[in-house]
């Protein structure tokens, strides 16, 4: 569709936009034929075909396939990252963990490709997240292990360690997404629906929060007579 002259006109602001969506196109495309065909596989060509967008324009916003990958690596890890921001000593345990693994799962529903992403990162040494991984996520892991444990000591859940609890949250959580296709498989679906991943969430849940000692959540379970939701699985 053409733009109109007030679309197009070229203000700080108009420039902005497009910059912005852009950006964003470039981003999911990217992060879409990353997943598919590893770092090595993808090429820029592919990922300007599937944003719709000419070549040029992915090497103005991020000079080279490294520039690109690492972005797409800093969007997943930011996006990853929010939700644990609600692990402070004052908050409701239950609530929090809740809370948690609620918006891990729906990632994992939403986002099945950022995961996918960062899982063959790590499987194939984990280079580009190195510095990441031993300074910024260690420090995040130590302080949030220490929010735990401080709830543990308070007598607020039951003993665990912190680590290897969070560790389990992420392997559970992300598993729906890196081994869609094998839950897929075995479940006998052509694609997994909202459905289907409020019922994994609520048995998630359950499991995160026994082995925390703590009151399993009141989650009325899906009505699977509904007609199969088929956005489980977006196009990014």
């Amino acid at each position: 569709m053409a733009r109109t002259a007030a679309e197009t006109t070229d203000t700080p602001q108009s420039q902005g936009r497009i910059r912005r969506e852009n950006v964003e196109r470039i981003l999911k495309a990217a992060e879409r034929v990353f997943a598919e065909a590893g770092f090595a596989g993808a090429t820029m060509a592919d990922i300007a075909e599937r944003a719709g967008l000419p070549k040029a324009n992915l090497h103005y916003y991020f000079g080279t396939k490294d520039d690109l990958y690492r972005a797409v690596l800093d969007n997943i890890l930011r996006m990853w990252l929010a939700p644990i921001a609600s692990f402070t000593p004052d908050a409701d345990p239950a609530t929090t963990l809740t809370a948690y693994v609620t918006a891990k799962m729906e990632v994992s529903r939403s986002r099945p490709h950022a995961s996918k992403v960062f899982a063959n990162e790590i499987l194939h040494g984990g280079t580009q997240v190195d510095r990441f991984l031993a300074e910024d996520l260690k420090a995040l892991v130590d302080a949030k292990a220490a929010v735990i444990d401080g709830w543990v000591a308070a007598g607020r859940m039951a003993p665990v360690d912190a680590r290897q609890f969070l560790f389990m949250i992420w392997a559970v959580t992300q598993h729906y997404a890196d081994f869609d296709v094998q839950i897929r498989k075995v479940l006998g679906r052509r694609s997994l629906t909202r459905q289907d991943f409020a019922t994994m969430t609520a048995e998630v849940l359950r499991m995160v929060l026994r082995a925390a000692g703590l009151p399993e959540p009141q989650i009325a379970e899906p009505d699977l007579s509904e007609t199969p939701d088929t956005s489980a699985q977006p196009i990014l």
